[in-house]
């Protein structure tokens, strides 16, 4: 991953972003596009996140403002999960613990190396309120200690027009499963 982006590449994402938030209105109500830049152009560290989320497929949008922090939250906003996110197992050490036919990388991995968080199942509950998500995919979320410690990780979707969490082994992967990401600015 690019330590800095090029000014091409910033001009690129940026175009992308606002045109993204422009047509998504209700994702973002009563938030305004300039302050949003404002802030990103403040932190090229978080640029550089965002322009991995796209990249990997993400289409990472704005979903809201933590008014405690005063973040703005971007969420992987594309209609199934990632597709450069995929086939991918759930951490580091359920990647370790298979023999053989192992994925190239996990999802937690993946998501700091990308600077980003996976989200957990309340920000994936409030991501299906935006629209309709993983229709045909899965992603995986944020497991919970307990359950990672007894070797499960918890993935979720959207079927029967209701949002389903699931569990697997931790050391599972699909070809239609990634994970989705939050990004705080």
């Amino acid at each position: 991953m690019p330590k800095e982006l090029t000014p091409e590449q910033r001009e690129a994402l940026f175009n992308t972003l606002k045109a993204r938030f422009e047509k998504n209105p209700s994702r973002h109500q009563g938030l305004d596009w300039a302050p949003i830049q404002a802030k990103l152009e403040a932190n090229p560290e978080k640029l550089r996140s965002l322009y991995e989320m796209e990249e990997t497929g993400g289409e990472p949008d704005v979903v809201g403002l933590d008014t405690q922090t005063g973040e703005y939250l971007f969420y992987d906003c594309s209609a199934e999960s990632p597709k450069g996110r995929r086939s991918i197992c759930y951490d580091h050490e359920a990647l370790e613990s298979r023999k053989e036919y192992k994925p190239d990388n996990s999802a937690v991995e993946m998501a700091a190396d990308m600077g980003i968080e996976l989200l957990n199942e309340v920000q994936y509950r409030e991501l299906q309120q935006l629209g309709k998500f993983d229709a045909k995919t899965s992603s995986w979320i944020l497991t919970p200690p307990d359950i990672r410690k007894l070797g499960g990780a918890i993935f979720a979707d959207f079927r029967f027009g209701h949002v389903f969490v699931y569990h697997n082994g931790a050391e599972s992967y699909y070809g239609a499963r990634g994970f989705r990401g939050c990004l705080r600015v």
